[in-house]
């Protein structure tokens, strides 16, 4: 019987329930009432959220770091950190104002040069970041709360790119903490958000810990997405790292946790008919499957060998994969952009339409495919990975590619596909991941689209075409000339196959019902939820 069988199978007969409890602590009734017992998607190997780009970390750092803009559920930047911000009538001067009486963890005021290397650090690391940079004249701090950023030319998407909810965020860090290279991870985890990081009680794969920071002044707007008033309900979060589903879904039917961010879709019906347990969709934008591929080194350097994956993927067996038999959770994605968005297109899609094997196969011969082995490194921690992996593993042998399978964890897939060394030499060859389609509605915060080499994200595509449209995109007058845009983009990226999109999909969260104020989204939002 295969795993996703058992578990159906398990969770109809009550197994789940019964199944051993969590080696947890037992809260009084008042400590309970404010301890949140969260299951996170992933565990969190390492916190440093401008040297990585995996959600869960941006996660965890949207408790402990706050940012100058917070994006809305209308994909609109408003002030967060921020005062207020004025702009030269030409464009070309920035000038913004924190808001008084911002502090951070260790008691220190935020000051406008902590912001200022904040900013430097990040831009090092983010896609707009980096266009600001190239068009940067100065970038300094004027007194301890305004600071200036002079360009050589207009950037109008200032604001979207200072509030946006993808990674990496600009978070804003000390001074101090800030000025750390940003290709080296921070040691030091002091932020000025919401919530505090405990440090000394965090054991990776195990738990993380947030406490209540008493310090922090909201804002007084109604809190929405990552903007308005981040108030913290509860004093203390504790992150519980459980990579087994069977052992999640008792852990939520029994009470040894409040949340479950992404159950697993064959368990939704237990759960769902849990009478103590709430279930919904996580975020109706849903996310798009990735199978990233390294375009540095052989076999994926060849366009030939990229090309046959494309054309012979069948993206419902990756769809099927991570969400079962429910039609509803996913749809064929002939591109890279979120459906049912006004931008989304299926320009140039046609070679994620052929499921060909047999034409793959002509492609691999045609590329003078050499026999190199294909390092898939796939984490097994994270079942929408670990499904897609074994899915992969099959398609490239189907097409006449050797398989090296590298099973292993998500916070190691993390630390590997930031190596650019050759695949023998302990680099790799592909990995999978998704994105949220909140990050995926247009080329201005999709990360995983940009394919400007070596500042690129994992895989390090070089194509000028996409570049291209991108900056048109960033120059379009209206929406007319942005769709037009989008279009050739799509195009572009599928025939250059910057990497293979594996379809579109929904998933679930669940929490008791003693616990109010869990909203959909991008990420999980922490402020405004209670627990009775």
């Amino acid at each position: 019987m295969d795993r996703r069988n058992f578990l159906k199978t398990a969770a109809g007969t009550g197994v789940l329930a019964a199944t051993g409890g969590l080696a947890m602590p037992a809260l009084s009734q008042g400590a309970a009432a404010k301890t949140l017992r969260f299951v996170p998607q992933a565990n969190l190997a390492n916190f440093d959220p401008i040297w990585g780009t995996q959600y869960v970390v941006r996660n965890a750092a949207a408790l402990v770091w706050d940012t100058l803009y917070g994006i809305d559920s209308k994909f609109q930047p408003q002030r967060q950190m921020v005062e207020g911000e004025e702009v030269s009538s030409d464009g070309l001067t920035w000038t913004f104002k924190l808001r008084s009486g911002l502090k951070f963890h260790d008691g220190t005021p935020v000051l406008a040069k902590d912001v200022v290397q904040s900013l430097k650090r990040w831009q090092a690391r983010d896609p707009m970041g980096l266009m600001i940079k190239a068009i940067e004249n100065e970038l300094a701090a004027v007194d301890d709360r305004t600071w200036t950023w002079k360009l050589k030319q207009p950037f109008p998407k200032m604001l979207l790119a200072l509030a946006k909810n993808n990674a990496p965020c600009s978070f804003i860090m000390p001074e101090r903490i800030a000025k750390t290279d940003p290709f080296t991870q921070i040691t030091e985890y002091v932020g000025s958000g919401p919530m505090k990081f405990a440090r000394s009680e965090w054991v990776p794969g195990a738990k993380a810990v947030f406490e209540k920071f008493a310090d922090y002044v909201p804002r007084s707007e109604k809190a929405d997405w990552l903007a308005g008033g981040k108030n913290m309900l509860v004093d203390r979060i504790e992150w519980v790292i459980i990579p087994d589903a069977a052992t999640a879904a008792a852990a939520l039917q029994s009470g040894e946790v409040d949340w479950w961010e992404t159950p697993l879709s064959d368990l939704v019906p237990v759960l769902k008919a849990h009478k103590d347990i709430s279930v919904d969709i996580g975020d109706p934008l849903g996310n798009i499957g990735a199978f990233r591929m390294n375009h540095l080194h052989p076999p994926f350097n060849n366009l030939k060998v990229r090309q046959a994956v494309l054309t012979a993927m069948n993206q419902e067996d990756f769809m099927r994969s991570i969400v079962g038999d429910d039609d509803k959770l996913w749809k064929p994605l002939p591109g890279f952009f979120t459906p049912g968005t006004p931008l989304y297109t299926e320009a140039g899609g046609d070679m994620l339409k052929m499921k060909n094997v047999a034409a793959a196969k002509k492609l691999i011969a045609e590329s003078g495919y050499n026999g190199e082995p294909v390092i898939c490194v796939v984490a097994q921690d994270m079942s929408a990975t670990k499904a897609m992996g074994d899915v992969t593993a099959e398609l490239l042998k189907s097409i006449g590619l050797k398989v090296d399978f590298v099973a292993t964890d998500w916070g190691t897939v993390g630390a590997r596909r930031a190596q650019k060394t050759p695949p023998s030499q302990g680099g790799w060859s592909m990995f999978h991941t998704w994105h949220a389609g909140a990050d995926c509605i247009n080329p201005s915060s999709y990360t995983a689209i940009r394919a400007n080499g070596d500042k690129a994200w994992f895989g390090w595509p070089d194509v000028p075409a996409v570049e291209t449209e991108v900056t048109n995109w960033f120059n379009a007058k209206d929406q007319a000339e942005e769709k037009a845009a989008m279009d050739r983009l799509n195009k572009a990226a599928v025939e250059n196959v910057v990497y293979a999109p594996t379809g579109f999909y929904l998933g679930y969260q669940a929490w008791r019902k003693n616990v109010t104020g869990v909203t959909s989204g991008p990420l999980p939002f922490f402020w405004g939820v209670s627990k009775a």
